[in-house]
């Protein structure tokens, strides 16, 4: 079977006001984010359905395109409208897009 096409965009084409889902790990996630996303690593996603926020779409982020690609299939497939932001969490960070960080210190993308 052929792997289903996701709609894809690069961090620079993300809305500003854009509901966004971050699927990286704990450790990525605490050293550097976009403001107000939602976190939800890949592998809780399934389990965690019901705290996926609502977006029309819902943009998916991971570092750098991969995990969110294979999220966002899963989302399209489930009912969701979701786009996979192609170059991660490094295109943001590129794009001179904000972050934050959980740690006290200036945010970076792990």
């Amino acid at each position: 079977m052929m792997p289903q096409q996701v709609p894809t965009v690069s961090a620079g084409e993300v809305p500003e006001d854009a509901v966004l889902l971050d699927v990286r790990e704990d450790d990525e996630w605490v050293t550097g984010h976009a403001q107000g996303a939602t976190h939800i690593p890949m592998g809780d996603v399934p389990a965690r359905l019901d705290e996926v926020p609502d977006g029309d779409p819902v943009y998916v982020v991971c570092r750098s395109g991969g995990r969110s690609a294979r999220v966002a299939a899963w989302l399209n497939r489930n009912g969701y409208d979701a786009v996979n932001v192609g170059d991660g969490m490094g295109g943001w960070r590129a794009a001179g897009r904000p972050l934050v960080s959980e740690t006290g210190q200036p945010p970076f993308v792990l």
